[in-house]
């Protein structure tokens, strides 16, 4: 039995304040209705949490103490992106200059994972960084420039 592939996303932000922070009150207050939705959306597969079991705030990108991550994995690219500009989601990413800097580099990247194995946070700042180096290719690529699923 083929045991199939699943489309892993990373995005990166470097955040303006600390978490705790006035300016960071709305982005935090957020998280959990956003993470909800995610898990209820179709093509939801897995994300990455911390110990608190809710968000994954405690993890760090490249040892940087002001960058956050968001690690998760889909069936394919179609339900990320309904996910991404749905009614829950659309309104943060139209406010994510309040709460985050302007990166000129690439901060988000996809790749085909095997079904059941959840990426680490290694493997998407290798990939993240691949994307980086080398433009889109079928190891890291972007909603706008895709690629197939591996043969299986």
């Amino acid at each position: 039995m083929a045991m199939g592939y699943e489309l892993a996303q990373v995005n990166i932000a470097r955040m303006l304040a600390p978490l705790d922070s006035e300016t960071m009150q709305d982005f935090v207050g957020g998280l959990d209705e956003v993470n909800a939705a995610a898990e209820a959306a179709e093509g939801f597969v897995w994300r990455l949490v911390d110990e608190s079991g809710a968000n994954a705030t405690d993890f760090r990108f490249y040892d940087d103490d002001w960058l956050i991550v968001n690690l998760s994995v889909w069936t394919g690219p179609e339900p990320l992106k309904s996910f991404m500009y749905g009614p829950v989601h659309r309104p943060f990413l139209q406010r994510r200059r309040e709460w985050f800097e302007r990166i000129a580099e690439a901060v988000t990247a996809l790749w085909w994972v095997p079904a059941g194995r959840p990426p680490t946070v290694e493997e998407a700042e290798q990939r993240l960084t691949l994307l980086r180096e080398q433009g889109p290719t079928p190891k890291a690529f972007t909603l706008k420039e895709t690629f197939p699923k591996p043969a299986e």
